[in-house]
């Protein structure tokens, strides 16, 4: 739910029994599947990767929402991932638009393929996964903004009055909604939205960066007479954005059989109200809301007893229980990480996004001020060092329990190795002097700055504890 301009402006060793083999490294680094069932937090299924290992995804939104044509993605470089990487994430989601992909009905700029490709290819070399994100705000370039092509709004002749103190009411402006509408039911825009997916899709799907494809970002619609917001969100979303996501899951599909395909409610779930988001009939849906607040959006600080994060959860997790899907929360965090109580907001959001989501993309890594994460010598803004902790990218069994303490800088990672496919376990750790111990059948295969490969004996059970030294006691 950002505005559209430059965001700049807004434990002890152990003593391990050897009975790993070469020969069980090959395996456990070439075996394509895995036999347990996996779960991220009670009743929601977790993410998981080819292999079948469970994933953890933590990272940044990446953009550029001022370029466009031969200058689009140009603000994006190689040091985007390369600096997310050296501080311990592993997920970048990417905002493209699709003006800039089909600026003329039917031609599709192999230019803008060809710098999709180009940043996919950085994020491989950085080893990062990426989430390629159908972005828009306040629907596209008819309305100033980015997203959907003029030659696909349609307003019916619906006035439009921009707010540039407040972006987001143009959402409610008659023609923009009026466009979404359209959108949803014209039959020929529901073609060519289907159609330049399948043409994102054929070109990336078999790319190593690629994990998969946020379908339409933060997506409104139309509300009716009389209606109040979250009636109109509900209504919105079961009645035009599962339709609308049923068919553009089928044109991924006809592409790419093995990506994730990530859909997201309104971002009226911000404020604490279910998804009225139907079943998509697809094998690998991923939830994706966003996680913001509309006070905070504004500019204003963390009020700790209003309950906001408590009721959010309780929102955001009923989707994912009833239908059995991953959730990742595709953006969040404040317009200013500098009021009094960012540090206490950062520290509670960490607590919950942990306790049910398999990852999240904050928004957004850009180096300057506002919603930056870092500054432009490459340093975390205020608070927005609490984001960057251990966590295990992928865990090759049943994650029994995992838990963080910021205070003691200490993370545990409980498992059961599975017994069949992939025994490798990756853990991802924030920059510093960090000490990674095993109990149980289990060697540390390998270290390097910034993570560990832990290889485990099928069916055993595994404890992994990471604590950073140089704190007093250690």
């Amino acid at each position: 739910m950002r505005g559209t301009s430059n965001p700049t402006a807004r434990r002890s060793p152990v003593v391990l029994r050897t009975t790993l083999t070469a020969g069980a490294v090959v395996a456990a680094l070439l075996a394509p599947t895995s036999d347990h069932p996996r779960q991220a937090a009670d009743g929601i299924p977790a993410l998981t990767d080819r292999h079948g290992r469970v994933l953890s995804l933590r990272g940044w939104n990446v953009e550029d929402k001022t370029n466009r044509g031969e200058r689009a993605l140009s603000a994006i470089t190689e040091n985007h991932f390369r600096d997310m990487r050296a501080k311990g994430f592993d997920l970048a989601r990417l905002l493209v638009f699709w003006d800039d992909l089909e600026p003329r009905r039917g031609h599709y700029s192999e230019t803008y393929l060809r710098k999709i490709e180009r940043i996919l290819d950085w994020a491989a070399r950085h080893d990062m996964k990426v989430v390629i994100d159908a972005h828009q705000d306040v629907f596209g370039p008819a309305f100033g903004h980015r997203g959907i092509p003029e030659w696909a709004t349609r307003t019916d002749g619906l006035p439009f009055t921009a707010h540039p103190d407040d972006w987001f009411a143009e959402y409610f402006e008659p023609a923009v909604q009026r466009a979404f509408t359209h959108l949803y039911q014209d039959q020929d825009l529901q073609r060519a939205q289907a159609r330049a997916w399948r043409v994102l899709a054929e070109r990336f799907a078999h790319h190593p960066a690629l994990l998969g494809y946020d379908l339409i970002n933060e997506p409104m619609g139309e509300l009716r007479q009389g209606e109040d917001l979250p009636t109109a969100a509900r209504r919105i979303e079961h009645d035009q954005l599962t339709p609308m996501y049923n068919r553009l899951a089928d044109s991924v599909r006809s592409a790419d059989k093995g990506s994730w395909v990530f859909v997201e409610p309104t971002p009226i779930v911000g404020e604490g109200v279910p998804t009225g988001l139907g079943r998509i009939d697809d094998p690998k849906v991923v939830y994706a809301p966003h996680f913001y607040n509309a006070a905070m959006e504004a500019g204003g600080d963390y009020d700790p007893g209003a309950g906001w994060i408590e009721s959010y959860e309780q929102a955001v997790t009923e989707y994912p229980k009833q239908y059995k899907v991953p959730i990742v929360v595709g953006e969040w965090g404040p317009l200013n990480s500098s009021l009094p109580n960012m540090k206490r907001f950062y520290h509670d959001a960490m607590d919950s996004l942990r306790r049910y989501g398999s990852g999240w993309a904050g928004y957004v890594w850009c180096y300057g001020g506002g919603y930056c994460a870092v500054d432009e010598s490459g340093a975390f803004r205020a608070n927005k060092e609490l984001t960057a902790e251990p966590y295990a990218e992928a865990v090759a069994g049943t994650i029994r329990s995992s838990s963080y303490s910021s205070a003691d800088a200490v993370y545990r990672l409980t498992y059961t190795a599975a017994r069949h496919g992939s025994r490798l376990t990756e853990l991802s750790l924030p920059p510093g002097p960090w000490r990674v111990t095993t109990d149980g059948d289990a060697v540390t295969l390998r270290r390097t700055r910034g993570k560990a490969w832990i290889l485990a004996a099928p069916g055993s059970e595994v404890t992994i504890t990471a604590e950073q030294l140089g704190r007093p006691g250690r």
